[in-house]
């Protein structure tokens, strides 16, 4: 029995039996202008002789595109994705775009199931929080000819296109600014770090930093989620411990601010008696007594920059493919220098 009568065929289909890559047939279908006759024959020969359809049939068209952006975050919880999806949406909005957002819980493989559904209902383009991905992302992405933007980070290997700051280099500038106070009992409060790259990369910077000062491994303890509570919790059972820290470098400022709260209850005076920083520069921080020392990320340049790549690359437009955009320490009233006397337990 001829196995193309019993089920879809797909643009991978096409690409072997034209013998070109599915980007190609990609580019075959929706700007044919970009490729050459030849193989642009094969293609539609292919296409004919599979009965193939591209998904969502004519609307999938470049030339009848609709004109939606998918915009994948990790939680509608925290607020920092809000802003940059804010911000993405105005953008796209001046151009003719509209945004549809969706979460995945920090789980790629409900980011990939999401992803394809979006598609099915013809969304043009996407932007993906983080650089780590389900392999089968992309490939999803190519087969269908999905123009996306990586956000939050940086892709070293300049693998895909993205848009964000190097979270490392984050973790690192603000484990200096604890480590030139003097601090050498050093722990990081942490944020979950399954399918969460950003806060891979900060934990990573953080560590550099205290190994290249040459102080004490600093002990690392995780929240079970991004939220105050979850944060309190864990700086709960960081107070816990025989030696307790001096300084605490927290993945974000919920991370922080939730130790800012757990220490208040020990009676324990920031920063006389403890050092505390976050990063991302959030009003949460800078409204605390005393403010927190943060990095500030460019949070909302992330949404504008990812709206005008995508714009870019669904009009046809030159792009820059990797930009690293900069961050800064905000220096405020939760650090100080290490007291210098015999220390509490």
């Amino acid at each position: 029995m001829d196995t193309r009568t019993t089920r879809s065929r797909t643009a991978r289909d096409v690409a072997l039996l034209a013998g070109v890559s599915t980007a190609t047939v990609s580019r075959a279908l929706n700007t044919p202008g970009t490729v050459d006759p030849d193989t642009l024959k094969r293609v539609r020969d292919a296409v004919k002789k599979l009965r193939y359809v591209p998904h969502g049939g004519a609307r999938s068209l470049r030339s009848h595109r609709s004109r939606m952006v998918g915009a994948i975050v990790p939680s509608f919880d925290y607020a920092l994705y809000a802003r940059t999806t804010s911000a993405l949406q105005q953008r796209l909005g001046e151009h003719g775009y509209s945004v549809v957002l969706a979460e995945h819980h920090y789980d790629l493989q409900q980011e990939l199931q999401v992803a394809r559904q979006l598609i099915e209902h013809s969304v043009d383009a996407f932007m993906f929080v983080g650089v780590d991905h389900d392999p089968r992302l992309f490939a999803l992405l190519e087969d269908y000819g999905r123009p996306f933007v990586l956000t939050w980070g940086v892709d070293s290997t300049d693998r895909h296109p993205c848009v964000g700051f190097d979270n490392r280099a984050a973790g690192h500038a603000i484990a200096r600014h604890v480590l030139a106070l003097g601090h050498q009992r050093i722990a990081i409060l942490s944020a979950p770090l399954e399918g969460n790259d950003r806060g891979r990369e900060r934990v990573a910077g953080f560590r550099a930093a205290v190994v290249d000062a040459r102080v004490p491994e600093p002990h690392i303890e995780y929240a079970e989620r991004i939220t105050l509570a979850a944060a309190e919790k864990a700086m709960q059972r960081l107070l816990r411990r025989e030696r307790r820290p001096t300084a605490v470098l927290a993945t974000n400022d919920v991370m922080a601010v939730g130790a800012m709260l757990a220490c208040r209850k020990a009676a324990l005076r920031i920063p006389e008696d403890i050092s505390i920083t976050g990063i991302d520069n959030t009003d949460l921080g800078a409204t605390q007594v005393p403010g927190l020392t943060s990095v500030k990320t460019p949070i909302v340049e992330i949404g504008t920059a990812a709206a005008e790549q995508l714009i870019a690359r669904l009009e046809g437009k030159e792009f820059v493919v990797n930009q690293a955009l900069p961050f800064e320490v905000v220096v405020r009233g939760s650090t100080a220098p290490v007291r210098r006397r015999k220390e509490t337990p």
